[in-house]
């Protein structure tokens, strides 16, 4: 039987906000290392050994609009046989473990999974190694084990777990007495002082059919729309794309709809727990980051251009300008190109309010940044106004954008740097650095990089409707409706 990692890659972008949004949330930034946190995650599996028990790839669940930043991100680092799962909607986090513990057991009729989130610190792998050949035995009898993070102060954030009976296999384990999620402030005070009490890591270590048999037992409506969606999925090596039917699967959390439920008196006790010390944190808002980064003399972290006079105790990031702070304390400040975060680093969590405000409004700035990625490259708008719109346009060596029409714009492309090749209407042919051409409203069009260095181009549209979703696509690449 094979260890089988599972990373649980979504996220809707809010919590680090304005650096991450919906189409690029935080695991996918570089935070806290030179690799993003996606890759760090990855990473920190590299060189497990797990006495004769052979440890796969990883599977990668995901939203379908993130799929092309993993398999980018993967191939930064050379992976091979690594699979990508597709959620067609985000669901939150047992769906998703559902879907993956359904392609492992269609795959290899049974593995013992390890459950990593993909936006978590990790400071010492090889105590995380250790702990998951602690929990192996565990899992290997039927168990679900979680990690415990001793808390270093009360926080009601995360999830608490209570320790029961010792167990026998697994040296530091107990059974699971009480799961919480996020039980409150007063409780999390009282239990910081009482001991016996652990934060949930979010790690969990199970056989993928013990925990297809729990989800059955404790959610079968949502065992059932996964199991519809799995079956109805297809495969398009590295992804799997699961069936329409997961989009109407109730969306619920591992901890709320298995995990509380295997602690207190009607407990099945398949639950355990084991301590984890390798240098864990979760980066789950402004002033978490702050605490892992490195900070000045004065207690400042800070990024890119920045000045701080008289300044103490803060986070300032700027990603496009100057920055330069004052006489503050304990404020976190974040700059980017189209927006700019202040508060009291005691006030971060309500970046929430910020981003509901903007999807109440239909802006977009919670959506994506300026630069949005696309599997071929990204474009970056760089000015707009009535009836026109300026882009950056930038293809990767080998990549191609979709054989398409606009039937509301006309765009014209200027070559900045490399070589374009371009199809427009019956006719194909090359541009390199200071030539032009036009694309008529309503033509057939496609711009390719056939070269070995980035294609760069400025991207002027006219028209009535300037709307990404004015494309008609006839071949492409990607498979993109």
């Amino acid at each position: 039987m094979n260890f089988a990692p599972v990373i649980l890659s979504g996220g809707d972008g809010v919590r680090l906000w304005p650096l991450s949004r919906a189409l690029y949330p935080k695991q996918f930034l570089s935070l806290t290392a030179e690799k993003t946190l996606l890759q760090e995650t990855v990473c920190r599996l590299d060189g497990m050994s797990l006495e004769g028990i052979g440890v796969d790839p990883p599977l990668i669940v995901c939203g379908g609009e993130s799929r092309f930043l993993v398999k980018e991100q993967m191939e930064e680092m050379e992976r091979r046989g690594y699979s990508i799962i597709l959620e067609p909607a985000g669901r939150n986090t047992a769906p998703a473990l559902t879907l993956a513990a359904l392609e492992i057991v269609a795959r290899h009729g049974d593995a013992v999974m390890g459950v990593f989130p993909a936006d978590h610190v990790i400071r010492h792998p090889e105590r995380l190694h250790e702990s998951i050949r602690r929990a192996m035995p565990l899992a290997m009898r039927g168990m679900i084990a979680a990690f415990g993070i001793e808390p270093a102060r009360p926080e009601s954030a995360y999830g608490y777990i209570k320790r029961g009976t010792a167990l026998i296999d697994g040296e530091g384990a107990h059974e699971i007495e009480l799961f919480i999620e996020k039980p409150g402030m007063e409780k999390t005070r009282e239990w910081f002082g009482a001991g016996g009490y652990y934060w949930n890591s979010g790690i969990f270590i199970c056989k993928a059919s013990v925990w297809l048999e729990t989800i059955r037992r404790l959610r079968p409506d949502i065992h059932g729309c996964v199991a519809n969606a799995h079956d109805g999925g297809k495969r398009d090596t590295p992804f799997f794309h699961a069936g329409d039917a997961f989009a109407g699967c109730p969306g619920e959390s591992i901890d709320r709809c298995v995990m509380e439920k295997l602690g207190g008196p009607a407990a099945d006790r398949i639950g355990a727990v084991l301590p984890l010390d390798a240098g864990w944190a979760d980066v789950g808002s402004w002033s978490a980051l702050w605490e892992l980064l490195e900070k000045d003399g004065n207690r400042n972290a800070a990024w890119g251009d920045v000045f701080a006079h008289d300044t103490r105790g803060s986070l300032l990031l700027s990603e496009t300008r100057l920055l330069a702070a004052l006489g503050l304390e304990d404020v976190l400040i974040v700059e980017t190109a189209d927006a700019v975060l202040v508060a009291k680093k005691s006030h971060a969590e309500q970046v929430r309010n910020v981003v509901e405000w903007l999807k109440e409004k239909k802006r977009r700035e919670h959506i994506s940044h300026q630069r949005v990625f696309r599997p071929w490259g990204y474009y970056q708008v760089i000015d707009a106004g009535e009836r026109y719109q300026v882009k950056r346009i930038m293809v990767t060596p080998g990549q191609s954008l979709s054989l398409q029409k606009h039937l509301r714009r006309a765009e014209h492309w200027v070559v900045v740097k490399g070589t374009a090749k371009v199809t427009c209407g019956e006719k194909v042919f090359d541009l390199t650095e200071n030539q032009s051409t036009y694309i008529p409203i309503g033509a057939m069009h496609r711009l390719e990089n056939h070269g070995t260095e980035p294609l760069e181009m400025i991207e002027v549209q006219s028209g009535a409707y300037l709307g990404e979703d004015d494309i008609i696509r006839f071949d492409d690449k990607y498979k993109r409706p």
